[in-house]
C-alpha cells in the first residue's frame, strides 16, 4: 500500500494554529479540492486541475495485462486494482477498506494524493485504476480522454457551510447586504453558491459582497475580523473552525439548501471514476470493488469513532476533528441509476454556470457505468 507522504504533511499544516489565526497554509485548499475543487481546494477549477505537470509525483505502476482482442470474454480478475483519493471527505469513506486490504486479503494498492492535479495525470496516463476526485473533474477527464474515464459511484454529497459569528443567517435569503468569505474562485464552490443565490432571488454581483480568498484559512481569520460576516467553508474545515473558535457557528448546510429547490439533481462533492479500458477487461473486479467499497462507508457511517481513528491513521485528518465532521460530511455511496439521475443533473447545473467546469460538454450517457447490486 503507498500512501502520499505529502497527504500527511497536509494534516500538520491543517491542525497548526496558524490555519486558524491566517498564517500561510500552502496546503489548505487541497484537503478536498473537492470542495474548493480545482482550488489548490478542493479544488476545484477543473480544467486546470487536468493539467500534466511533468514533475507531478506518480502513483507506483503496476504491470497491466494487455486488453482482449475482440470477441475474447473480459478477464475475471487482475492481480492488483490501483485505487487513489484526494485527501479529505472523499477519502473518508474508503478508510475501513483500506484497513481490511492491509490486514487481509484482498488486493488493492491505494495512493492518498493532497490535490486533484496529482489525480489527473494518474488518470490519463494509465497509471490508477479506480479513483475518487471532485465529481467535475470526473466530467472533465471523460472529455479529455474521449470516454476514457467512467463514473462509478457518487461518493460524497455536498460538504459546505455558511458560518457566522451569531445566528443571522439561517436561509440563504438572508444573506442579502452581507459579505460573503470563501476560497474556490472559478470553481464548484463559486457555481454552486452563485447558484444557490440566484435561486433564491439574490444577484450574486450585487445584492451580496463575496470576497473571494485562496485559502479556507483565510477565509476563517476574515470572518473572526468581522462581526457581520459569513464564511462558506467545506467539512472538516467548518469543524476546525468552530474547534479553535467558539463564537464560530454553522448556520446554514449547503446541502439541505440545494434540495430544498427539488431540481431532480444533488449538491455533489465526490465521485469515483474508473479507466473505462479497465471496466471493460476486468468487470468482477469493478463490481467487487464496489461492492467493498459500500461495506466501507457504511462502516464508517455507522461506526463514528472507529472510523475517525482509521482517517487519523490513513494521514486524512486529526480523528478529534474526524469524529465531529463524519456525521456533517454525507459520506454515500451511490451507484445505477440515482447515481446517474444525481450526478448528471449537477453537471448541468455546473455546465450552466460555465461549460469549461464540466469539461466544454455534458457528459454522454454511456459516462455512468451501470452496476447493479449482487441479489
Amino acid at each position: 500500500m503507498s500512501i502520499k507522504q505529502n497527504a500527511r504533511s497536509l494534516i500538520a499544516a491543517l491542525l497548526c494554529a496558524g490555519l486558524l489565526t491566517g498564517c500561510a497554509d500552502t496546503t489548505s485548499g487541497s484537503s478536498d479540492n473537492s470542495v474548493s475543487e480545482p482550488a489548490s481546494d478542493s479544488s476545484d477549477s477543473a480544467p486546470e486541475n487536468t493539467a500534466e505537470p511533468a514533475d507531478t509525483e506518480q502513483a507506483d505502476s503496476t504491470s497491466e495485462a494487455s486488453a482482449p482482442e475482440s470477441g475474447e470474454p473480459p478477464m475475471a480478475a487482475p492481480d492488483t486494482v490501483r485505487v487513489a483519493a484526494l485527501s479529505g471527505p472523499t477519502a473518508m469513506g474508503m478508510t475501513k477498506l483500506m484497513e481490511d486490504d492491509e490486514t487481509g486479503d484482498l488486493y488493492y494498492d491505494f495512493t492518498i494524493a493532497a490535490a486533484p492535479d496529482e489525480l489527473s495525470p494518474m488518470i490519463v496516463q494509465g497509471n490508477v485504476d479506480i479513483c475518487c476526485v471532485p465529481a467535475n473533474l470526473g466530467a472533465v477527464l471523460s472529455q479529455k480522454t474521449e470516454g476514457g474515464v467512467q463514473a462509478l459511484a457518487v461518493n460524497t454529497l455536498g460538504v459546505l457551510y455558511l458560518c457566522e459569528n451569531g445566528n443571522t443567517v439561517a436561509e440563504i435569503s438572508d444573506l442579502r447586504g452581507k459579505t460573503i468569505y470563501s476560497a474556490g474562485k472559478g470553481s464548484t464552490p463559486e457555481y454552486a453558491l452563485n447558484y444557490l443565490l440566484q435561486e433564491n432571488g439574490i444577484d450574486p454581483e450585487s445584492d451580496v459582497n463575496i470576497e473571494w480568498k485562496s485559502e479556507h484559512a483565510e477565509c476563517v481569520a476574515a470572518l473572526a475580523a468581522d462581526e457581520d460576516g459569513v464564511a462558506m467553508l467545506p467539512q472538516p474545515f467548518a469543524t476546525v473552525a468552530q474547534s479553535q473558535s467558539e463564537g464560530i457557528n454553522v448556520v446554514v448546510d449547503l446541502n439541505e439548501e440545494w434540495d430544498k429547490l427539488d431540481n431532480g439533481s444533488s449538491l455533489i462533492t465526490g465521485a469515483v471514476i474508473v479507466r473505462t479500458e479497465f471496466a471493460e477487461q476486468y468487470p468482477e473486479a469493478v463490481n467487487r470493488f464496489l461492492s467493498d467499497y459500500m461495506a466501507s462507508v457504511d462502516f464508517v457511517n455507522n461506526n463514528v469513532a472507529e472510523a475517525a481513528q482509521l482517517v487519523e491513521k490513513y494521514g486524512i485528518i486529526n480523528s478529534a476533528v474526524a469524529e465531529k465532521a463524519i456525521p456533517k460530511c454525507n459520506i454515500v455511496c451511490i451507484t445505477g441509476e440515482e447515481m446517474k439521475d444525481k450526478l448528471s443533473g449537477y453537471l448541468n447545473v455546473l455546465f450552466e454556470q460555465n461549460p469549461q467546469a464540466v469539461g466544454g460538454a455534458v457528459p454522454a450517457d454511456s459516462f455512468y457505468y451501470a452496476y447493479e447490486f449482487p441479489g
